[in-house]
């Protein structure tokens, strides 16, 4: 296999770089919008086209989407597949009409976007969005169907409680590289992080939601699909006969959080090297998690409601075709993505504003932003901001660093699109097209960025 080239390679001319983004981008567009070529096929074209454009060899533009593609499929796709496998359990056994139930009984229609906002927040804390979301997909899906709402009054609510968390609020991996690069405080900027977060959730989430319902109408997608959806009982033998209690079915869904908050907070408080936290690390790597997850709702939420082996192992047979097609997707989403980075485009946008005259936390958000938009990744837009902005710390006090570490937080949020793999994953997942999940996710995205940056900026007057 060739060797990748990198950003710094001089092999991509930078005047050609801009063109290139912008032919790729618009390429994935038209080709799925207008000639309905799947979205696996033209993330590869566009990722090609890129390369050319851009003048990377062409060995090397394949090895890029290659890398990417790997990349991202190892990332996610175990994730994926045992998130599959956990909530088709979660559904066959009844364990998340329990928990749907519950939700609807205690909630009430008119506020429940506010509970699952609240639901995707309390997830979304100690949890990976792609973890997140596979957890939840169950939750929104039966919600959606049992309440009859749309998919979006309660979907966008609870992706933005999880997307908010992941990019503004330590330990999750963005954060914690830019408190890092920045010589933040971690206690302020979690704090602060929180108080961000929480006012960008609600505007976001169930405030924007009323909005992109209407701009957005379309039926909740099948899966998940149990019998007292239907108002049938088809169950054969083996089939569960009751639910599990909301108690168990609680604690199970939420055991791969309790394992990934623990690793976070040993991370955080215990010194490395010892026993307690090396156990916890071990535990809450998001993989280890999810498959211990797995096991124990076999046990809990199969065994649990009276589910037979022969139809615990059917349920998690079933799990795995449906998200075939989703994850080759989300995969090519992260070669496109990769072949945008190793032409060096992050670099040549940072270069753009490093010497501008503009307010430093508006720059930091602008730098992850133009970033963000070129790369389709928000850890790359957060690690290059934070490197950018870093020799400006100096003469900042510790409210203002931990607002900058924010401020490139929300930044790197904004406008998810075609080259973000997320993207792919919530289309797919809704069972949206390209432009229904722009009006819908990729605008929702750009509300928590901009909400983040202006209550950034609020707090930077008392702070």
């Amino acid at each position: 296999m060739h060797p990748i080239v990198l950003a710094a390679a001089p092999v991509a001319s930078s005047g050609r770089l801009v063109p290139a983004a912008l032919a790729g981008i618009a390429l994935i567009v038209v080709l799925i919008t207008y000639f309905k070529v799947h979205p696996f096929l033209s993330l590869a074209l566009g990722s090609l086209l890129v390369g050319a454009v851009a003048g990377l060899p062409m060995a090397d533009a394949v090895d890029a989407f290659v890398k990417g593609f790997g990349d991202t499929a190892a990332g996610v796709g175990a994730l994926i597949a045992f998130g599959a496998m956990f909530g088709k359990l979660l559904a066959d056994s009844g364990g998340a009409d329990k928990i749907v139930d519950t939700i609807i009984g205690r909630t009430g229609r008119r506020f429940l976007p506010w509970a699952m906002a609240l639901v995707g927040a309390l997830i979304g804390l100690p949890m990976f969005f792609e973890i997140g979301l596979v957890l939840l997909v169950p939750v929104i899906l039966l919600v959606a169907r049992r309440s009859q709402l749309s998919i979006i009054t309660v979907g966008i609510p609870a992706l933005a409680g999880l997307s908010a968390m992941h990019g503004l609020v330590p330990p999750h991996p963005g954060p914690l590289v830019a408190i890092d690069a920045l010589k933040a405080d971690l206690g302020l900027t979690l704090g602060l992080g929180i108080l961000v977060a929480l006012p960008t959730i609600a505007l976001s989430g169930p405030v924007f939601a009323r909005y992109a319902s209407r701009w957005v109408n379309v039926a909740t997608p099948q899966l998940y699909v149990t019998d007292a959806d239907d108002g049938k009982d088809t169950r054969d033998e083996g089939e569960p006969r009751r639910r599990p209690s909301f108690p168990v079915t609680l604690v199970t869904v939420l055991l791969p959080v309790v394992l990934m908050l623990g690793k976070a907070i040993a991370d955080i408080t215990l010194d490395e090297g010892g026993q307690v936290r090396t156990v916890l690390d071990n535990l809450g790597t998001p993989l280890v998690a999810l498959l211990i997850a797995v096991v124990v709702a076999m046990f809990t939420l199969g065994l649990g409601a009276g589910m037979d082996r022969e139809a615990i192992s059917r349920s998690l047979a079933e799990s795995l075709p449906p998200i075939a097609g989703p994850l080759l997707i989300v995969a090519a989403g992260g070669g496109f993505k990769q072949t945008l980075v190793s032409t060096g485009i992050g670099e040549l946008v940072a270069g753009w504003v490093k010497d501008s005259g503009f307010s430093v936390l508006f720059l930091a958000w602008l730098v992850a932003v133009l970033i963000r938009l070129a790369t389709g990744s928000a850890t790359v837009a957060t690690v290059t901001a934070a490197g950018i902005l870093a020799p400006l710390v100096t003469s900042l006090d510790s409210g203002e660093t931990s607002l900058l570490v924010l401020a490139i937080g929300s930044g790197s949020l904004f406008f998810s699109h075609v080259n973000d793999a997320g993207f792919w994953l919530v289309k797919e997942y809704f069972g949206l097209s390209v432009g229904q999940n722009i009006k819908t996710w990729s605008l929702m995205e750009t509300v928590i960025s901009v909400c983040g940056l202006v209550f950034v900026l609020l707090l930077n007057l008392v702070v």
